[in-house]
């Protein structure tokens, strides 16, 4: 018993120690095998994987670059063995063309990327170093890890590179054609690569897709008068002078608010509101796009969508959200921002879907206000129940939107 106990002990310490050394090749057959090659294709590939130097081999399998590389040094080492126009070598061309256009088809039908190994030399990155800011750096070389070179802020090095290693970071960055993701991570090491220094990071697999920056909204307690408007042909230079009803707004953005009110609201009213913002006054136009009853309280959030605001007061709401965000939510639209300025350099980034903004919003919003047992009443707010009532339902010119009724 103890001989087959030492005998299945070696067995395993052999296997593990052909997987150490055949580890990329066994995974590059698997992957071919997978993708419908035949072995004598695939052993074929995995020379001229070698011989195009890739990093990655199974690149071949996912990357259309890697692939027109690969493609090239067949059709080049074939020119200099004569075989280029042999019957083998154009029945593998063409299997080779039309994977190649296979993959060109996956590409355009795929949502998003799931893993950095599809990431490509070049590849711009926005990384958040918590407490120090966003720094720029981009991918040097991708193999069995990242190469990145050490970070930039404002085309400084201001960290150097080794203190960098086994730091928490979150990585931004806007892959062309496609969206915008982050991933956390955390270099293991520096090296030297072509005479500059970088950064290894590991492989991730969990890349998350992140939204565009809408809008950045702050959490504040500011008393506001809100006004009914009844008429598509709204006067927005109109200030007003008697007070409308007594509201409240829990947080604020340049794109809406929520508003706490008296009563129950509703859905697709047209109202605006004006308030004042650090001795500045603020007078926002636009539409409740969702409602959120509390029946114990008496009172409702309305969820408020701005569709008209003055520049100068909305320069004013992005100060005040500004000065109150944390330093880790600042960092975070500041790394957001970068990368959208990425994208407004695609010329192939997807349009966005009309209606797509107030989505993610809504996505974003957490609507248990109706359920909350704990939820503290606002005193002093006036109930407008019977006002809303007689509402007409009326959109604001040129501004239609789902709506989503949270009762």
């Amino acid at each position: 018993m103890l001989k087959v106990f030492i005998i299945f002990i070696i067995l395993i310490c052999v296997a593990a120690r052909i997987y150490v050394m055949f580890g990329d090749k066994i995974k590059f057959f698997i992957t071919g095998l997978d993708k419908g090659f035949k072995y004598s294709e695939i052993s074929l590939l995995w020379k001229l994987a070698i011989a195009a130097q890739l990093d990655e081999p199974t690149a071949l399998f996912f990357s259309v670059p890697a692939l027109n590389n690969a493609i090239t040094v067949y059709i080049s080492d074939a020119k200099d063995d004569g075989r280029e126009n042999t019957e083998p070598v154009q029945n593998f061309l063409t299997k080779l063309y039309k994977f190649r256009t296979r993959i060109n088809i996956e590409h355009e039908n795929r949502k998003g990327i799931e893993s950095t190994r599809f990431l490509e030399k070049g590849q711009r990155l926005r990384i958040i170093y918590p407490g120090k800011g966003v720094f720029s750096s981009e991918i040097m070389a991708t193999s069995s890890e990242l190469l990145i070179r050490a970070p930039l802020q404002n085309g400084l090095l201001k960290i150097p590179a080794e203190d960098w290693v086994e730091k928490d970071i979150s990585v931004y960055f806007w892959r062309k054609g496609d969206a915008s993701y982050v991933f956390d991570s955390r270099a293991f090491g520096t090296t030297t690569f072509l005479g500059q220094t970088a950064l290894k990071l590991p492989h991730s697999n969990n890349l998350l897709r992140t939204q565009k920056r809408k809008s950045v909204r702050g959490s504040c307690n500011i008393f506001a008068q809100l006004y009914f408007l009844n008429s598509s042909n709204t006067d927005y230079n109109a200030v007003e002078t008697q007070p409308g009803y007594k509201c409240l707004l829990e947080d604020i953005s340049e794109a809406g608010a929520m508003i706490r009110v008296g009563g129950r609201g509703k859905n697709d009213m047209n109202i605006k509101i004006q308030f004042t913002l650090n001795d500045h006054l603020i007078v926002m136009f636009g539409v409740v796009r969702a409602v959120e009853y509390n029946k114990v309280l008496n009172q409702s959030r309305l969820h408020f969508e701005s569709l008209h605001i003055e520049e100068s007061m909305k320069n004013d709401i992005l100060s005040f959200v500004y000065n109150v965000l944390p330093e880790e939510k600042r960092e975070i639209l500041e790394a957001l921002s970068l990368t959208e300025e990425d994208a407004s350099q695609d010329e192939n980034a997807p349009a966005e879907k009309e209606g797509e903004a107030y989505e993610e919003m809504q996505a974003d919003e957490k609507h248990d206000f109706e359920a909350k047992e704990d939820a503290v009443k606002v005193e002093n707010l006036e109930d407008f129940s019977e006002v809303t009532q007689e509402l007409p339902q009326t959109q604001m010119e040129g501004e239609a939107n789902d709506e989503i009724l949270l009762e």
